[in-house]
């Protein structure tokens, strides 16, 4: 076994504080990556505080994570001592079920293996997640990065960037379409910039008049302000496809009403019920779709990043240490973040040398 060092929570209310654990030695077909950075996410607040009723605790969190393969074993192909690599929001499947035959694992009938909060498949080993200096993964679950990129601003990318990377690709979002990012925050962001790559007309829409100004910097061609009961009728029947990002229970109606008949709305950020209800007219009048999207498998989350070195796509990001980890889940309860932390690893390693 290998000594690791990250920073832990143990319970729902307490902080995140240093923690030693250790993880496996590579195997024939594993990957160890040193750690160089990993993003903060929405998700790993919810987790530490367990809103989802689904923690496990020692939990190391953080599941956007970057750095350089160290050892790799026999049987590793893809990747080699040296590379750049990141690991995202799973680290194993079934490999057996359609989704995964499909290279779809995010959808394993089994249930893929959370890169942290999990069991390790076949035993009661937790997973431990990224705000870590070390961790060991199979090569299928692991990315490889083009040295082009800033790495720090990677990180987001392996869960943020494949989130919405992902629908739009699904829903072949390409030029001469309409396409509307709702919300404007770590997915957001991202969703602009990935809708605009891929040669759509971009509308940010927003309640917020400042954060549309932000939108036109990230490339939205638009904004349109939700509140606007006119702006919002002077678009309607009009989107070729819509990409939810807001991360709380929200009305959907008057976004459906911004479809064009037999379109699709792709809910990316809630993740607990709707409210109020859905409209049902507002469907069958237009045969739209509402529908939802999760993380990409591991093929089309390489094809994410390589689709970001051809575009020189990256996340906003503000990098924290691993020492004022709990002071950046303050702000980010308070969603002062522009658009996404990313804690530099440096930090642990010179606390734990």
């Amino acid at each position: 076994m290998i000594k690791a060092h990250g920073y832990a929570v143990h319970d729902a209310h307490s902080p995140l504080v240093p923690f030693e654990f250790e993880r496996r030695e590579p195997g024939a077909h594993d990957v160890q990556i040193e750690i160089l950075y990993c993003g903060i996410c929405h998700s790993d607040l919810h987790q530490i505080h367990n809103d989802w009723s689904n923690s496990i605790y020692p939990m190391v969190p953080g599941h956007e994570i970057v750095g350089r393969v160290v050892k790799v074993g026999a049987h590793v192909g893809k990747l080699k001592v040296g590379d750049l690599a990141g690991v995202g929001c799973m680290v194993d499947s079934c490999r057996q079920c359609p989704a995964c035959q499909e290279d779809l694992e995010q959808y394993c009938a089994e249930g893929a293996t959370l890169t942290y909060n999990d069991h390790e498949r076949g035993n009661d080993k937790l997973t431990f997640g990224g705000y870590s200096d070390l961790i060991v993964v199979e090569e299928r679950f692991v990315v490889k990065i083009p040295n082009s990129l800033d790495l720090k601003a990677v990180a987001p990318l392996l869960c943020a960037g494949i989130t919405t990377y992902s629908p739009l690709r699904h829903w072949n979002v390409g030029p001469g379409q309409k396409v509307g990012v709702i919300g404007l925050g770590g997915l957001g962001h991202m969703g602009i910039k990935f809708a605009k790559a891929l040669g759509a007309h971009v509308v940010m829409i927003t309640t917020s008049p400042e954060k549309g100004k932000d939108a036109s910097r990230l490339g939205a061609d638009e904004i349109l302000l939700s509140r606007d009961a006119d702006a919002m009728a002077a678009h309607a029947s009009s989107f070729d496809f819509l990409l939810d990002t807001i991360p709380v229970p929200h009305d959907l109606n008057p976004y459906v009403a911004l479809l064009k008949r037999d379109r699709t709305l792709a809910i990316v950020g809630v993740l607990t019920e709707l409210s109020p209800p859905l409209n049902g007219f507002s469907l069958i009048g237009g045969r739209k779709n509402v529908s939802g999207s999760a993380i990409g498998g591991m093929a089309e989350t390489q094809e994410m990043i390589d689709f970001c070195a051809e575009h020189g796509i990256v996340s906003d990001v503000e990098m924290v240490t691993i020492q004022n980890v709990n002071s950046a889940y303050e702000r980010l309860q308070k969603n002062d973040v522009k658009y996404r932390f990313v804690i530099d690893m440096a930090s642990l390693r010179a606390q734990a040398a």
